[in-house]
């Protein structure tokens, strides 16, 4: 444990500044993508890998890099990671080619893979189970609301002031901090009960996952009822498949069954999911609606979005203090009844929209949606573990969610580009068919927020989540 108050909320701030980062590099390349395509060459079929190899190594290892975290030292996993991140983004910026982009950004999806649930976990030992823990993740998850949005709205600002490479470098100097930073505040914390590492556990939900993050990513291109398609599932769930069973056989698992008897970390894991997969798909659709239905600059996209980030960050505050009056479960409800009432209010966008009729109130409905969900998702996912498995439990709410968001922009954009063929193929115009095309995507993630709102109802137990302080077990060895 970090011994002095003052320094435990500096190493906070640090935590919250590298996985600022982390969630910044998940939707900042989006509105890039264009002139990555112009001024490296992309194939319309290649340049999707901007986005998908960061996806893929994101999150088929963030359950490895959780667990590890655990065994081998948190900090010493969180640092590794940071050097990955840092370097792997700035190969990205000098990037000569496709493959050498696609290469790098699949190394910054390995170094967040590390550094996501080392840094949950460093959080979670380090603040006592409560209210100090509350509002450590209440900050936590209001920097999970911001960086979700800051992405698309920086992305756009760096891609027209200076250039597409800006959007790496700007990582680098924040990676450098925190490589300076994290020896002087963050002690190391690991499960001393652990004598030996689950290699085959590892390998095989590692794999398992890459090829299930494969699979959603490119069942748009393949079709989903094709051979391919069929096929990577089939072996994702048999990889995954014998994954459970191995564990359940196995002395020292890399993934204790234990952990899912609390079942408000089940339903944490399973909101997480929900949320990933509406809120992912979401940004992905209002980006092309903003930019093809409506003609704006990459900039004032990025700039169309600061109703949200900015109302987000003063949402996840009053959420933040609503968990220690009322409790998680009810914010967590209101926070997905929100989300799918902007969903909801999207499905109206129409081809000649403006911005305050069209998409203002939508965006301030989803910004609290965003506060409210993203707080009570991160307590509830780490109620009642016990230290020593924190690094586990935090991969898995981070898989959860990346699982989620690559489902959610799969499947709405396949929802979409459905739509939008068949009212190309009835004579609408381009503008009309894109916007039919949107409007079923926002049916579609607001009947997914709505599921989300029964998860919050019926699964997350008020009993798991503890009011008061609990002392840290004595398996976790502090250095």
């Amino acid at each position: 444990m970090i011994a002095s108050a003052r320094r435990k909320w500096f190493a906070l701030g640090l935590l919250l500044g590298v996985q600022f980062m982390v969630v910044l590099d998940i939707a900042i390349v989006n509105v890039a993508l264009p002139s990555i395509q112009t001024d490296l060459g992309f194939s319309r079929e290649s340049l999707q890998w901007v986005v998908s190899a960061y996806a893929l190594f994101f999150g088929g290892f963030l359950l490895l890099g959780g667990r590890v975290s655990d065994i081998v030292g948190r900090r010493r996993v969180f640092v590794a990671g940071l050097i990955v991140f840092t370097g792997a983004s700035l190969l990205s910026g000098l990037a000569w080619s496709e493959a050498a982009l696609i290469g790098a950004r699949a190394l910054q999806g390995l170094g967040a893979a590390m550094i996501t649930p080392a840094a949950l976990s460093i959080l979670s030992t380090t603040f006592a189970e409560g209210k100090e823990r509350n509002a450590a993740l209440g900050a936590w998850g209001a920097v999970g609301a911001f960086g979700a949005v800051a992405g698309v709205l920086l992305g756009g600002v760096l891609t027209d002031a200076l250039s597409w490479e800006w959007i790496f470098f700007v990582n680098v100097p924040v990676g450098l901090a925190g490589l300076v930073l994290a020896p002087i505040l963050l002690n190391e914390s690991r499960d001393a009960r652990v004598k030996s590492f689950d290699v085959p556990g590892a390998v095989l939900v590692t794999s398992g996952l890459v090829v299930l993050v494969y699979a959603l990513t490119r069942g748009n291109h393949y079709g989903w009822g094709s051979i391919e398609t069929i096929g990577l599932f089939t072996a994702s769930a048999a990889l995954l498949g014998s994954f459970l069973l191995w564990e359940s056989r196995t002395a020292e698992p890399l993934m204790p069954f234990s952990i899912w008897r609390l079942r408000t970390v089940a339903g944490a894991n399973a909101a997480g999911l929900i949320l990933g997969t509406a809120l992912f798909a979401m940004f992905l659709v209002l980006t092309l609606y903003m930019q093809q239905v409506l003609g704006y600059s990459p900039m004032r996209t990025g700039i169309g979005y600061l109703a949200v980030a900015g109302t987000a960050i003063l949402w996840s505050g009053v959420a933040a203090q609503l968990v220690n009056r009322v409790g998680v479960k009810p914010v967590l409800v209101a926070g997905m009844a929100f989300m799918s009432a902007g969903l909801l209010f999207f499905t109206q966008v129409s081809v000649g929209g403006s911005y305050v009729g069209d998409l203002l109130p939508g965006f301030l409905l989803i910004s609290i949606g965003m506060g409210f969900s993203f707080v009570p998702i991160s307590i509830a996912a780490l109620a009642g573990v016990q230290p020593a498995e924190a690094g586990l439990a935090s991969g898995l709410i981070n898989t959860s969610q990346q699982i989620g968001g690559a489902l959610g922009i799969a499947v709405l954009s396949a929802v979409a580009s459905s739509s939008t063929n068949d009212a190309l193929a009835s004579g609408s115009s381009l503008p009309v068919a894109l916007t039919d095309g949107f409007h079923a995507a926002f049916y579609g993630a607001a009947a997914v927020a709505l599921v989300g709102v029964l998860v919050a109802l019926f699964v997350v137990r008020r009993e798991d989540l503890v009011e008061e302080s609990v002392d840290a077990v004595p398996a976790l060895e502090a250095a």
